[in-house]
């Protein structure tokens, strides 16, 4: 397997656009991918969070939301959406009872928003995701990945 790292920049104009590349990312991602998304408040990681439920095939009757109060929803779709919401845990020590490593194991799809938190769980192949606030509407998304993973998904300035 190639290990080869890549980072990719894409400054996102809306919450629209974000939405629509995270709706093509959501169409390719595969059984077992992690994105761990980090990124101050208000920045776009539920808008991201949102696109790739829907690219995944989330359907249109679930409302997507960051599960800060109950830290992990589940969706069905083409696979199974986990998206978690780890801002309230105090680190690392908390997982055990989000049961975690079931989660991972599950291969579904995994979304984490605040994955800074708990950057020593998340396993190094998962794609992630930083979103760098602008202004009122432009973000700068950063991913970073093995290289391999993110050619497939086809994420550049075009996608």
């Amino acid at each position: 397997m190639n290990s080869e790292y890549a980072r990719i920049e894409i400054m996102s104009e809306s919450c629209e656009q974000t939405g629509d590349l995270a709706r093509h990312i959501g169409a390719w991602l595969k059984a077992g991918d992690i994105l761990a998304l980090s990124g101050e408040l208000g920045s776009g990681k539920t808008c991201f969070a949102g696109g790739v439920a829907r690219g995944l095939g989330v359907g249109e009757k679930y409302q997507i939301t960051s599960p800060t109060f109950t830290l992990i929803n589940e969706y069905p779709a083409r696979l199974r959406l986990y998206h978690l919401d780890v801002y309230r845990l105090n680190g690392y020590a908390d997982l055990d009872d989000l049961g975690m490593q079931e989660i991972f194991a599950a291969r579904g799809v995994v979304i984490i928003e605040w994955a800074e938190k708990i950057r020593e769980a998340i396993p190094d192949d998962a794609i992630f995701v930083n979103f760098e606030y602008i202004d009122e509407n432009k973000r700068k998304i950063i991913f970073n990945g093995l290289k391999n993973r993110l050619d497939e998904l086809a994420i550049d300035g075009g996608y």
